[in-house]
């Protein structure tokens, strides 16, 4: 075909019909050939699996059965392709990280933005629209306390500046609510002279996106150049196990695992025992998911943070809370049980795209004062951002923003 295309370029100025209907022919066979090849020519992801398999002497520590490995060749093609995009997104310009950011926030937004700006928008300061501004928080899932908290501060502030514009109200109303989550905004970092691993344990009740979380962050950290191990501590899923062990093989990070039903305990003293002898910089361990109100469960928890200890006396050195932001006020509930239980030292919360309940950031935040350090607004490796309070407060208000300029 290739001949048959060349020879009737070559006759172009002899025969120009001749030209154009082999040219033809060549475009309908290079499309029908198309399809066939194009499974085995994806973008990215593919050739990341075939190049970081994991190394020859750890089978042991990332095994995945054969079986296992087949029926979550599909899903991991499919996160390998939402993984894909970030990788190339990380050389693009801010502007489109920051769309990204209102994006994913774009129901929280909506909730919180577009409602506070319709109460502001042409309104004089009366009591009338401090119990809508009251009406409307408590509807994001800002909660009673903080709620009352945000309203009784503008209301003073409204009084003592003697504001009669509810647009100078609305300012404020921003500059408060950065204020409330400024103190929590820290990014975690480990410290140039730790001395053995940096061990994070990850804990939080089921479906909130933990083990999802570990290998997003476990790429983040080698992209550092941190060398990075995983335990999977989730010994009650299989499936659980299966997921962190093929993020461990697309990464070519090494996991510590055991059967399903193990003690996780036994397995997070392994993993801590062989990443000090590797000298490992990080070890990201999964734990089961747990419902809060479950004392047995929660004092298996504590008994995984004393195992730890007797290997080294400082760890975990993060205990991280994984909070789902769906589920609203309940992740309250979650953050004050899971700090009694093992003192959680840093929170993430998940799902933000995905829920228009992202207000309850502002009541954790209020709340606990305790750090946090990421939020996931999408599916992407590059969707799980460190958490930084004017960003975030601005891409809630980003849309009514440019209508007030635009106005």
């Amino acid at each position: 075909m290739a001949k048959g295309s060349f020879f009737s370029l070559f006759r172009k100025n002899k025969n120009d019909d001749a030209k154009s209907s082999a040219d033809t022919a060549v475009q309908e066979q290079e499309s029908q050939a198309q399809p066939e090849q194009q499974p085995e020519q994806q973008p990215e992801p593919q050739p990341e699996l075939e190049a970081e398999q994991p190394l020859p002497e750890e089978p042991s520590m990332a095994e995945v059965a054969a079986p296992d490995a087949a029926e979550i060749c599909a899903q991991v093609t499919a996160e390998s392709r939402a993984d894909a995009a970030p990788q190339v997104e990380e050389t693009q310009s801010k502007p489109s990280l920051w769309k990204r950011l209102t994006a994913g926030l774009r129901k929280t937004s909506s909730a919180i933005g577009d409602g506070l700006w319709g109460i502001f928008k042409d309104k004089k300061i009366d009591d009338e629209l401090f119990e809508d501004l009251e009406t409307q928080l408590l509807t994001a899932d800002i909660g009673v306390p903080t709620t009352l908290k945000i309203v009784e501060q503008l209301t003073e502030q409204a009084s003592r500046k003697q504001l009669q514009d509810a647009s100078a109200l609305y300012e404020l109303l921003q500059q408060n609510m950065t204020d409330i989550l400024t103190p929590v905004a820290q990014p975690l970092t480990i410290p140039a002279e730790q001395k053995g691993p940096f061990v994070i344990l990850m804990v939080g009740v089921n479906g909130v996106g933990k083990t999802t979380t570990i290998g997003k962050l476990a790429q983040q950290f080698k992209r550092e150049g941190k060398s990075v191990m995983l335990a999977a501590g989730d010994t009650f899923r299989a499936a659980a196990v299966e997921q962190l062990q093929v993020w461990g093989q697309r990464n070519d990070i090494p996991v510590v695992a055991q059967h399903t039903g193990a003690d996780s305990a036994s397995v997070i003293f392994d993993a801590v025992e062989a990443a000090k002898a590797r000298g490992v910089d990080v070890l990201i361990a999964d734990t089961a998911g747990r419902l809060q109100n479950k004392a047995h469960l929660m004092d298996e928890l504590k008994k995984v943070v004393r195992v730890m200890r007797k290997l080294d006396d400082t760890a975990p050195h993060e205990v991280m809370l994984t909070l789902d932001a769906g589920t609203g006020q309940n992740a309250i509930s979650q953050a004050k049980l899971f700090t009694e239980a093992v003192g959680v030292s840093g929170i993430t919360l998940t799902k933000l795209d995905g829920t228009a309940k992202g207000g309850v950031i502002f009541a954790i935040a209020d709340q606990f004062n305790i750090p946090i350090r990421y939020i996931g607004v999408g599916e992407g490796i590059d969707d799980l951002r460190p958490f930084v309070a004017k960003e975030f407060v601005g891409a809630l208000f980003q849309r009514e923003l440019s209508e007030t300029e635009t106005s």
